[in-house]
């Protein structure tokens, strides 16, 4: 796939995110993806398997946020089968206080779906909502 092709992947599905399809960004996502989230929270590590990211990681995180987190893209840089995603991550936390992260997610697509995929990010920020009880 071409370049042009893979940051328009990205495009849409961040797009899609921001119209109310919180799903769509995952669902680029390849089923065996790799995904590795920096740091050492508790949802830091590597992931093998977009359902492995989703049950493990954005679930509990998930379960700590009141509501969604609207996205708001700061730039894609894209070369090759390589798109980075800069990207500024707002919601609420379940006690009330804002939430608001920047991240930057490295992604290296094959076949139209990322297959690899860092994620860096504001990890005390991470933390502080992991410690917050979870939402039965």
């Amino acid at each position: 796939m071409s370049t042009e092709r893979n940051r328009k992947i990205v495009e849409d599905a961040v797009a899609a995110w921001t119209a109310g399809d919180g799903a769509a960004i995952f669902r680029i996502l390849d089923d065996d993806v790799r995904w590795t989230v920096i740091g050492t929270t508790p949802v830091s590590g590597t992931y093998n398997g977009r359902q492995d990211f989703i049950d493990r990681a954005l679930k509990p995180l998930g379960a700590r946020l009141d509501g969604a987190i609207t996205p708001k893209i700061v730039d894609i840089i894209a070369e090759g089968d390589l798109v980075v995603l800069l990207w500024n991550g707002t919601g609420r936390m379940i006690d009330g206080s804002s939430y608001h992260n920047q991240y930057s997610w490295v992604m290296r697509f094959k076949d139209g779906k990322v297959r690899e995929g860092t994620a860096y990010l504001d990890t005390e920020l991470v933390n502080q909502l992991i410690a917050l009880p979870a939402i039965p």
